[in-house]
């Protein structure tokens, strides 16, 4: 009796098998619930994260980002409404009473009918690894303190953990998603912004206003911890119709990246090195052709990568090479067809992007086989690929997509259209953990998550991915 029991079960399991893989030939597409909102909403302008600091031209926008290629040195970037006042920055080791200053630049720019503030940048150079900085920005009645953590030196088993935030926005579900960060007990310390920030672009005469109000909302975070920047197709403020024709304008001179640093020609494409980890930033929407100088960096800058000290190596871009979603559906192709051959050859571990307004995370898969002859031309199972992950779902006011390609493809291990942020926590050479939190969850709860293995150190090696819808 328990025989048959037992197989009728599996006969009935086998059927169930049978049913899904004819509905989805890919992972899993989630079919969990949410509020199927078109848009996301603003929040409103007198919303306490966008209040101005109290006292008068009070610095304000406060964030740094990485200052040097290895981590020992970090931008501060702020901006004062009235007057340039000061442009230096008094910073010191917690452990020391000894005050340094460090001397900035101001700039102004002006967009439209729109004149900015005192934008000032501040390189604090020769910090010592994995130390805890206090810094003051301002003067007299305005001064402002802030501190930051300085990542440990380069190495192939220092752990360290980054978060990941794309297509962020100011609306509730951003101000959702950056609570959630907050609160992640991960502890992200870097954060890896795959682009379009401040969406000011989607307001009449691209309102710089905007880039103001969305500084203030990520002070709370981005003061304290880097943000790591790549731009996106929101920061090409590109209006010849107005006199506006320089791109990326306001992007460029309110957030400075480290570009020379990696021997970059531009601020849109560089590398920097954090702890065991190579991360190269790419410009979706800058040329990348071949022999224009984002080509010929990569070119440099991709042999020059030591896995002997940074094994992990991450690439960080705008537009993603493999999504499913119909929205943006294929708009990477030209650059994936130009550069994958480069990713596989050189064992890129994951690849994180936007763009698409929802979550994705791939196989590893390459489509470099073809050659016009052989009919190889799909994406297929390779081991020395990178995971590709979209993850442009910050909460900005274009809302979220939700039409899918069908069926799933072989490649998508699984997808949904929800707002979140990812963490990547890096824990030796060889072993990474990737999480993905969706806002309507528990801060420590994960609706997908993978085990990496270091392509580099262990090539061959399956991973182990825990879906959950």
């Amino acid at each position: 009796m328990f025989m048959k029991w037992v197989y009728a079960n599996l006969v009935i399991l086998l059927l169930i098998i049978l049913n899904v893989s004819e509905i989805c030939e890919g992972g899993i597409t989630s079919s969990f619930s949410r509020k199927s909102n078109d848009l996301s909403i603003d929040m409103p302008l007198d919303s306490d994260v966008f209040q101005v600091p109290p006292g008068y031209n009070a610095p304000q926008q406060v964030h740094i980002t990485q200052g040097d290629h290895i981590g020992r040195a970090v931008i501060v970037s702020w901006t004062t409404p009235d007057e340039p006042g000061s442009n230096t920055v008094t910073y010191w080791a917690e452990n020391s009473t000894e005050k340094k200053l460090a001397e900035g630049i101001v700039l102004t720019y002006k967009f439209v009918n729109y004149t900015s503030g005192y934008i000032h940048h501040c390189t604090i150079p020769g910090l010592e690894f994995d130390t805890k900085y206090y810094y003051e920005v301002g003067s007299g009645n305005p001064l402002r303190q802030f501190w930051f953590l300085t990542p440990p030196e380069p190495g192939p088993d220092v752990p360290y953990t980054f978060g990941l935030i794309g297509d962020l926005g100011q609306t509730h579900d951003s101000n959702r998603t950056v609570t959630h960060y907050e609160l992640n007990p991960m502890k992200g310390k870097t954060l890896l912004f795959v682009g379009d920030l401040s969406y000011a672009d989607n307001y009449p005469n691209n309102d710089n206003a905007r880039w103001d109000t969305w500084g203030r909302f990520i002070e709370r975070n981005a003061a304290y911890q880097p943000w790591i920047w790549s731009a996106g197709n929101h920061e090409i403020d590109f209006l010849p119709k107005v006199g506006e024709t320089i791109p990326f304008k306001p992007y460029t001179y309110r957030f400075p990246t480290p570009y020379q640093a990696s021997h970059s020609t531009a601020p849109y494409w560089y590398s920097i090195k954090r702890a065991s980890a190579h991360i190269i930033v790419m410009a979706s929407y800058s040329a990348f052709g071949k022999y224009t100088p984002q080509y010929k960096w990569l070119m440099d800058e991709l042999p020059k990568v030591n896995r002997t000290e940074t094994p992990w190596l991450v690439v960080v871009m705008h537009c993603p090479m493999y999504s499913s979603y119909v929205h943006h559906y294929m708009e990477g192709e030209t650059m994936r067809v130009l550069y994958e051959p480069y990713f596989v050859k050189y064992k890129v571990d994951v690849i994180f992007a936007g763009h698409v307004h929802a979550y994705e995370r791939s196989e590893r898969i390459s489509n470099i086989a073809y050659n016009i002859s052989n009919g190889v031309c799909g994406p297929v199972s390779d081991q020395s690929a990178p995971v590709y992950i979209t993850i442009g779902d910050g909460g900005n006011l274009e809302g979220l997509v939700y039409e899918m390609t069908q069926p799933q493809p072989e490649y998508s291990a699984y997808r949904e259209a929800s707002f979140g942020h990812g963490i990547f926590d890096i824990k030796n050479r060889s072993h990474a953990y990737f999480g993905w939190h969706r806002n309507q969850d528990g801060y420590a709860v994960e609706a997908d998550s993978l085990w990496l293995h270091n392509r580099y150190w262990h090539p061959i090696q399956e991973e182990a991915s825990v879906a959950s819808m």
